[in-house]
């Protein structure tokens, strides 16, 4: 599996000949800049300009296939998850979908644009068993460093992947974890028998 990072919190995961697209920004964002994933699946967790832009998420004339809300689904072995919660991003209460994704043996969650780490029980009860957590920490409608890094420990991942931040709100998540530091990486390759023994460790991954 590689994932890489395309801004905001905007996430490309591949594996063999599958793509998925999480949050892409859409040409109508006033804040980012729009790029083409090229995916097969795009996850979209609110509608906001900032990550909605599954329009760009097409290969040619193949249509991406988008899901945007909560549900389950099944697309081409791949089991994903959508669940209630959520966001203030944008400055209103909207609905945020939390997605749970199994792929390659590992088990994703993408809390999306989540606002509060309060989540229905629900939502609580059906992430388990997370190998990556990819969490909003950047404030401003989303999770704070201090509220993200909490809940994103709360959940046991193997490794925590933060998103939609800026300089300052990183510092701030990577010090709650008592590191001052994080190297970041150009993209994350993994495979389930590279998660072996790691508990809770933060991979920043380069826009």
């Amino acid at each position: 599996m590689i994932i890489t990072h395309h801004g905001v919190q905007s996430f490309k995961v591949s594996f063999g000949d599958i793509t998925l697209c999480f949050d892409p920004v859409s040409k109508d964002s006033k804040r980012h800049d729009a790029w083409r994933s090229g995916a097969d699946i795009t996850l979209v967790s609110i509608n906001h300009p900032d990550m909605n832009g599954h329009a760009q998420a097409s290969r040619g004339t193949q249509e991406t296939f988008l899901i945007k809300g909560p549900g389950e689904y099944e697309i081409q072995g791949i089991f994903i998850k959508g669940l209630e919660s959520f966001s203030e991003y944008g400055g209103k209460e909207v609905l945020n979908t939390i997605y749970t994704v199994n792929m390659e043996g590992m088990n994703i969650c993408f809390l999306g644009a989540l606002g509060n780490p309060s989540i229905p029980p629900a939502t609580k009860e059906a992430i388990e068993g997370v190998d990556i957590l990819f969490v909003p920490i950047g404030g401003d409608g989303v999770l704070s460093p201090h509220e993200a890094y909490k809940f994103a420990v709360s959940l046991e991942p193997s490794l925590i992947i933060p998103m939609n931040y800026s300089e300052e709100s990183l510092k701030l998540f990577l010090k709650e974890g008592g590191s001052k530091e994080n190297s970041p990486v150009d993209k994350l390759t993994i495979k389930k028998k590279d998660l072996d023994g790691k508990e809770g460790e933060v991979v920043v991954i380069k826009e």
